[in-house]
């Protein structure tokens, strides 16, 4: 039986609920024969969904929560970093029994958030500077809505949409006008309404393609509101779009052209990195939903690399602790093993460093856990030197 919602409540996932029950029945094996070994493990991913070439590591916070108060030595990269395949992101050492049904758990605030991020850096990256914004919390189970906008916004997402993902993150929500509003009063009632009641310090974007033609409801929001509009939304469904760069290129014509070049143009419904890159030329920014809140998820797996001091570990995968290192001159980056001392880049020759750092030691924090804006920063530098995925594409 349910209290009605279907979910694990923070208390159940650290106890390991959530867990596969093979872990449960290894664990009771182990402990029926006496075996609990001190290994070192790691979490990688060996490949990427879809054209993929990189991906942004996010749900550490929530990793480092669950694994908290175990006896266990943890390392990993920061939040916010760009990693690639068979590079280690994780490291976990301690006694096997004492960590083991945790993987299905942290595997999953791993892979799903770090998807999540990945794909928002991939259409921030496409806007070429414009503004993205998180609107895909209806297309999620509400319990997990503010972690999906949380890996939105650290990825890269200008902010969100959902008022307990604000709250966590700390940010006002963002959003425009509801189709429902100008459904119940007229497009001009509810433009109006919409600035005599909301607080005057939210833009005035006026949704403009319920009933009307875009252009003309572009303009006639335009003129209603005068220099108080800052953008019209245009969230024309796709059975009436046809060749939307084509509306946008019309709408940003007859605005310009009646005086209103100060007013903006945000699109949204169905935009996903593709689109973006077709509407750069004529869109200001983006309200994304589905591309972003429902993105793959990266197929990280954990491995034991290492048992009671010895390399060990099953075929297909690399023994041993490793090194990832990199260079921040040049970028260069690899992964060596442990007991390799780490030293110049075999590129340019500069002194190369650890990339993973302490998050844990005997289950206590090594320091204070970065706010989601330093993450967020950090993902805007690190996608920007990063490979471009769309580069030749028009932005």
């Amino acid at each position: 039986m349910t209290d009605g919602f279907n979910v694990a409540s923070p208390e159940e996932i650290k106890a390991g609920r959530v867990t596969d029950v093979y872990f449960e029945r290894g664990r009771e094996i182990l402990q029926a024969e006496g075996r609990d070994p001190r290994v070192f493990a790691e979490v990688r991913a060996s490949s990427f969904p879809r054209d993929w070439a990189w991906g942004l590591f996010a749900g550490l916070d929530e990793a480092v929560a669950l694994l908290e108060g175990v006896d266990l030595d943890v390392t990993a990269i920061p939040e916010g970093s760009v990693f690639y395949a068979e590079e280690p992101v994780l490291t976990i050492e301690g006694n096997y029994l004492s960590f083991g049904v945790l993987e299905t758990a942290l595997l999953g605030v791993l892979c799903q958030a770090s998807g999540t991020a990945t794909a928002a850096a991939r259409v921030k990256r496409a806007a070429a500077g414009r503004p993205v914004y998180s609107f895909g919390s209806r297309r999620m189970h509400p319990s997990i809505a503010p972690m999906i906008e949380r890996a939105a916004y650290v990825g890269g997402c200008d902010g969100v949409s959902g008022v307990k993902s604000g709250e966590v993150l700390g940010i006002p929500p963002v959003g425009t006008m509801a189709h429902a509003v100008t459904l119940i009063l007229g497009d001009q009632a509810a433009w109006s309404a919409f600035d005599r009641t909301i607080d005057p310090t939210v833009p005035r974007v006026a949704l403009v393609d319920t009933f009307q033609d875009e252009k003309f409801g572009a303009l006639a929001a335009a003129r209603l509101l005068g220099p108080k509009l800052a953008a019209v939304r245009l969230d024309t469904p796709s059975s009436r779009r046809g060749d939307f760069s084509s509306i946008l290129r019309e709408v940003r014509w007859e605005l310009d052209q009646a005086g209103f070049s100060h007013v903006r143009i945000f699109v949204s419904g169905g935009i996903d990195e593709a689109a973006i890159l077709e509407l750069n030329r004529y869109a200001s920014a983006y309200g994304v939903g589905t591309a972003v809140s429902n993105a793959p998820v990266v197929d990280f797996s954990l491995d034991i690399v290492e048992m009671d001091g010895t390399a060990h570990a099953k075929r297909g995968k690399l023994s041993g602790r490793k090194h990832l290192w990199r260079c921040e001159t040049c970028g260069n980056r690899g992964i060596a093993p442990a007991a390799a001392r780490l030293g110049d880049c075999p590129r340019c020759g500069h002194r190369v460093q650890e990339m993973l750092r302490p998050m844990l030691k005997g289950g206590a924090r090594s320091g204070p856990y970065p706010g989601p804006g330093e993450i967020r920063a950090r993902a805007l530098t690190e996608v920007g030197a990063a490979p471009d995925p769309f580069a030749g594409s028009l932005s």
